[in-house]
C-alpha cells in the first residue's frame, strides 16, 4: 500500500518550515510519528513531495531511518510540470497547490493510496482506518475521506481553516471551507462567514484514500482551473476543491470514515511547544519507541 505525504509547504504562519522541524523526543520530524504508523499498518512504500531543494536531503535524512524494505520515493513539485496543453509561466514561484501535488506523483504511482499533509499528526487509528478501506474496497470509483471533529482541530492561538463535511449514510455530500476558525468561549465561530460551528461536526484534515483514476481526473481538473485563475502568479488549485468537483459530478462517490484518533499539528509557532508534549507523551506511554526508528 502506498502513502503519500505532501511536504511542500512553506509555513508561512509557522516562521519556518514546519515539516522540517525536530518536534520528536529524538528531534524526529512530525511526518515520521505518520510514516512509522503507516508501517505498523501495512503501507509499503512511501511517496513525499516536496521543494527542489530539499529532495535530497529529505530522501537521504528518510532513507537512513526507514526500513530498507520500505520503498521510497521522493518526488519535485515543478512549478513547470504541468499538463501539456498548459504552458509554463516564468512568473510563477509559488507552488501551484495541493491538487498539482497529487498529480506530480503519477508516475510513480500505480495503485490505490492514501494521502496526508506533512505537518499534521494524525493518529495510529486513522492510519488503520485507512488501511482497511484501502484492503476491501473494490470499487474504482468510490474514495474515502478520514475525518475529524472540529473540537479536536483548533488552535489556541489563532483562527483555523478547515473543511466542514457534510455527509448522509456514511456519504460525503459536501464540504464547506471556513477560513477563520476559532473557539470564542463556548462557542465555535467562523469569523470569515460569521458561521457557527458544532464541536461534534466532522472536518477533513487532508487525509484522503483514492486510487490511480485520480491522477487524470486532477489533470482535466488542473486544466479546467488553471484557465480560471484570477491571479496567475498566486492562485493555487486545491485538491479538495477538486475532490467536491468529482463528487458534484456523479464521477466519484466518497466515503466518511470517523478517524477515531486525536489530531494535532503545528499551524503557528506557539503550537510547537503543545506538539513537543504530545509526541513526548505518546513515547513516554509506550506508543512509540524510543528513538523512533532502530
Amino acid at each position: 500500500m502506498v502513502l503519500l505525504v505532501m511536504a511542500a509547504g512553506s509555513g508561512s504562519r509557522y516562521g519556518k518550515l514546519k515539516q522540517f522541524d525536530d518536534l520528536g523526543p529524538n528531534k524526529e520530524f512530525l511526518l515520521e510519528f505518520s510514516i512509522y504508523d503507516a508501517i505498523q499498518n501495512g503501507f509499503n512504500h512511501i511517496v513525499l513531495i516536496t521543494k527542489k531543494e530539499n529532495k535530497d536531503y529529505l530522501n537521504d535524512y528518510l532513507r537512513a531511518r526507514i526500513p530498507s524494505n520500505i520503498k521510497i520515493d521522493v518526488i519535485v513539485q515543478e512549478v513547470s510540470n504541468l499538463p501539456n496543453s498548459i504552458p509554463a509561466d516564468l512568473n510563477r514561484i509559488k507552488p501551484w497547490g495541493t491538487a498539482h501535488a497529487v498529480w506530480c506523483a503519477k508516475d510513480v504511482i500505480k495503485t490505490s493510496f492514501a494521502i496526508i499533509n506533512a505537518d499534521d499528526f494524525y493518529d495510529k487509528n486513522a492510519f488503520k482506518n485507512a488501511a482497511d478501506f484501502l484492503k476491501s474496497n473494490p470499487n474504482k470509483s468510490t474514495y474515502a475521506l478520514i475525518t475529524y471533529k472540529l473540537k479536536n482541530t483548533l488552535s489556541e492561538f489563532g483562527t483555523v481553516s478547515r473543511g466542514v463535511c457534510k455527509e448522509k449514510d456514511g456519504k460525503l455530500i459536501s464540504i464547506l471551507e471556513h477560513l477563520e476558525i476559532q473557539r470564542k468561549e463556548d462557542i465555535i465561530i467562523d469569523h470569515n462567514s460569521g458561521n457557527t460551528l458544532h464541536e461534534e461536526d466532522f472536518v477533513s484534515m487532508n487525509y484522503w484514500v483514492c486510487n490511480e483514476s485520480i491522477f487524470y481526473y486532477l489533470e482535466e481538473y488542473i486544466i479546467k482551473m488553471h484557465n480560471e485563475l484570477e491571479n496567475i502568479e498566486k492562485d493555487e488549485i486545491y485538491l479538495p476543491f477538486a475532490a467536491q468537483n468529482l463528487l458534484q459530478d456523479n464521477i466519484i462517490e466518497i466515503r466518511v470514515i470517523d478517524s477515531q484518533s486525536k489530531w494535532f499539528g503545528v499551524t503557528y509557532a506557539e503550537d510547537k511547544i503543545a506538539a513537543v508534549k504530545n509526541l513526548k507523551q505518546y513515547t513516554d506511554n509506550g506508543d512509540y519507541p524510543s528513538p523512533l526508528w532502530n
